[in-house]
């Protein structure tokens, strides 16, 4: 679904990506994790080709991404970044909708279909009852979510998400991590979130991609991945792994 081919960026001469190459398969949950500054986020930008990048470096669904027209790849890969400026006053409503952009003709107006697809996102995120408001009139966490039924609008097979959960109460938290969980597993979706709460990715995520500075040094089963030397080496953290009610959990010493 998406490949990495000695993928590095650099701003300047500093760089941000060191020749990564690793594999995500269809329908992966993928957590990337790693202290601030090692690349996260300039990962998925070069993913969503937001960011240039070589030709040849990232493929999705087998073709090289440079190859895709912007509309061809925004039926591929939807993107969610951790802060949107707002520079107009959209409600939550025509927000959404804009996910149904790529799937529309020039000067086509939406479709009944396009309006139940906001809709049902909408009510999946826990957002419809904010159908009418701006955005900016919204605490971080509504706009997160509502940017998120955004992304699903789209109806990608490829998500891309920058610290989804940042801006949420603790119970948005777990609301948003277990509906991406079940999209993953019940459409066959591929999500790459970038997550820093080690204990929710561990017991939501499927796989991890491990990065420090600049260059990945894991990338497989998160529960094999997340042990007590790799939180010590790539967290700075002592920690133990406890298993409570058949469920591993990591405890900070």
């Amino acid at each position: 679904m998406i490949k990495a081919k000695n993928l590095s960026y650099s701003y300047g001469k500093h760089t941000i990506l060191n020749s990564m190459s690793f594999d995500i398969a269809a329908g992966d949950f993928c957590a990337i994790m790693g202290q601030n500054g090692c690349g996260k986020t300039t990962l998925l930008k070069c993913i969503a080709n937001i960011l240039p990048t070589p030709a040849n470096s990232i493929y999705i669904n087998g073709k090289d991404s440079k190859s895709y027209s912007v509309r061809k790849l925004a039926q591929q890969v939807a993107f969610v970044p951790q802060h949107t400026p707002i520079d107009f006053e959209f409600s939550a409503f025509e927000t959404v909708l804009m996910g149904r952009n790529p799937y529309q003709k020039h000067l086509q107006n939406e479709s009944q279909e396009d309006w139940d697809i906001v809709e049902s996102c909408m009510k999946k995120t826990n957002t419809w009852h904010l159908r009418f408001a701006s955005l900016a009139e919204m605490s971080g966490g509504e706009m997160q979510r509502v940017l998120l039924a955004r992304a699903l609008a789209q109806q990608t097979p490829i998500m891309l998400l920058d610290e989804p959960l940042s801006n949420l109460d603790i119970s948005h938290q777990f609301e948003i991590i277990k509906l991406l969980r079940d999209i993953s597993i019940n459409e066959n979706k591929t999500i790459l979130l970038i997550i820093h709460d080690l204990n929710i990715a561990m017991r939501y995520c499927k796989s991890l991609l491990l990065l420090h500075n600049h260059n990945i040094v894991y990338r497989g089963d998160i529960t094999k991945g997340l042990t007590t030397q790799n939180i010590k080496d790539y967290f700075g953290v002592d920690a133990c792994i406890e298993t409570i009610n058949n469920q591993s959990q990591i405890i900070y010493n």
